[in-house]
């Protein structure tokens, strides 16, 4: 398989972000979320001294990134596992701490691009969606084994979909003529539940319920919840946590994370923060970034993106 030369959403600023860290001397980068291996790239061909440690859950794109990074010598190690494994990642490598960790969530163009994993609803293609292949329950097992409450639930959390009930019941009640097992028989499905008015805007009708049982399979939520803090834990001062989120529950748990590890432990009316009590990290944006209309047209994937980035100032203050 030739590998895919998709260019990362905002790569020039999540570099610019991860410099004051990555450009000291024996500096470690963990790439919590490899997938193609084009932040990699970047980090490791501007900073000569970086060393990278890349996770993916992804068979596939981490023998895909290996081959792209193999010119990088030892300075590039894949790691296959769940970004919230980070402790134990850095911990297996005999680090006691890195001095960046990148996330760049959701799914990868790689994943979309491959039919037989089923990311895609363009074409009709098994109902799989797991990101790592090997393990756990595919979108199919969703369809046809939740009730209506949580086929309901989740796509209206997940997909924020407006008639999740409506299509719930549509799906029991067209799995009890036949499994769902392919993407195209779904998406016929939307398509006559969704009303016309709807579906003539915010994009491809199925995008928000594919998106939804994504999200589900790969208990994307969960994972970020615990991946983040344990981010925060990992670095060293001065180090960085940089996330590019693509959904705004996403978007929501990183800033509280943030926020909680930036919040000052003393009383609000105080006139002064007393030595010893700083917060031991600082907000590096203001607030979440986007991307400019100009990389927008570019790459139409950045147009949901939101960046937000975090550095340790003082050693200690373990994530919430």
């Amino acid at each position: 398989m030739d590998t895919p030369t998709h260019v990362p959403v905002l790569l020039d600023r999540v570099v610019a972000l991860l410099t004051p860290a990555v450009e000291r001397e024996g500096a470690v980068l963990v790439d919590a979320t490899l997938g193609l291996g084009g932040h990699s790239e970047a980090v490791l061909s501007r900073f000569r001294a970086v060393r990278v440690v890349g996770i993916d859950r992804d068979p596939d794109a981490l023998a895909l990134a290996s081959e792209r990074l193999a010119p990088f010598g030892d300075r590039f190690t894949a790691v296959h596992a769940v970004y919230d494994e980070i402790a134990d990642v850095v911990d297996d490598l005999g680090l006691s701490s890195v001095d960046a960790v990148l996330f760049d969530l959701g799914v990868s163009s790689m994943q979309l691009d491959v039919r037989e994993r089923g990311f895609a609803y363009a074409e009709d293609a098994p109902l799989d969606m797991r990101m790592d292949g090997s393990t756990g329950s595919t979108a199919a097992d969703v369809l046809n084994t939740y009730d209506a409450a949580d086929l309901t639930r989740v796509l209206r959390e997940y997909g924020e979909e407006r008639f999740a009930r409506k299509i719930a019941a549509a799906v029991v009640r067209e799995r009890a003529v036949a499994p769902f097992t392919t993407s195209g028989r779904l998406v016929e499905l939307l398509y006559a539940e969704i009303p016309a008015p709807a579906r003539r805007t915010g994009g491809h009708p199925a995008k928000r319920t594919f998106q939804a049982l994504r999200m589900e399979v790969n208990d994307e939520l969960a994972v970020l919840r615990r991946a983040i803090p344990a981010a925060i834990d990992a670095i060293s001062v001065g180090g960085r946590v940089v996330v590019e989120s693509y959904h705004s529950l996403e978007d929501r748990l990183v800033k509280q994370a943030f926020a909680a590890a930036t919040r000052l432990d003393v009383p609000e009316d105080l006139p002064f923060v007393p030595e010893g009590h700083e917060p031991a990290l600082r907000l590096v944006t203001r607030g979440a970034e986007k991307a400019t209309p100009d990389e927008i047209s570019q790459n139409p994937r950045a147009a949901s993106v939101r960046l937000r980035a975090i550095e340790r100032v003082i050693q200690g203050g373990v994530a919430a």
